[in-house]
């Protein structure tokens, strides 16, 4: 059987994977005190956001990690589908980390106490775009290799 994935990138796409998988599945079953606190972040940074409900929000935020990290973990998704998916997720956290000036310190790009956590996920930015730039780069473009 032949997959579409280099042996090389399992290690990333399993671990950030099963990582965001762990996270989605925990979204899924959190009340409505954590619904509300991840719609009121969210929504600060994507106005556009506070049209949602925070238990609709949370439950396709949940819904859309599930889904990333399972294209990630399952070897027979290709490179470019899993790393479009997992740049796509991972932009949207970096875009809302530079727009919530209380996730950085003043006048730097540099997080804030607050923010550290939301801003080490650009590490999973770095490997989603490379993944999607080696499947662009492959020889037969299909993203196996």
């Amino acid at each position: 059987m032949h997959f579409p994935v280099k042996a090389r990138d399992l290690p990333g796409r399993i671990t950030t994977g099963a990582y965001i998988l762990h996270t989605g599945l925990e979204k899924w079953h959190a009340d409505e005190t954590r619904a509300k606190a991840l719609h009121d972040m969210a929504a600060g940074a994507f106005p556009v956001l506070g049209r949602i409900p925070p238990a609709r929000f949370l439950r396709l935020l949940a819904a859309s990690e599930i889904a990333v990290g399972t294209a990630l973990v399952v070897p027979i998704v290709p490179n470019a589908l899993a790393g479009a998916a997992l740049t796509g997720f991972s932009g949207s956290l970096v875009a809302m980390y530079a727009r919530t000036p209380a996730l950085r310190k003043p006048g730097s790009i540099w997080p804030s106490q607050a923010g550290t956590a939301v801003s080490k996920d650009v590490w999973m930015l770095g490997i989603g775009l490379g993944l999607v730039a080696d499947a662009l780069t492959s020889r037969d473009h299909n993203g196996s290799g």
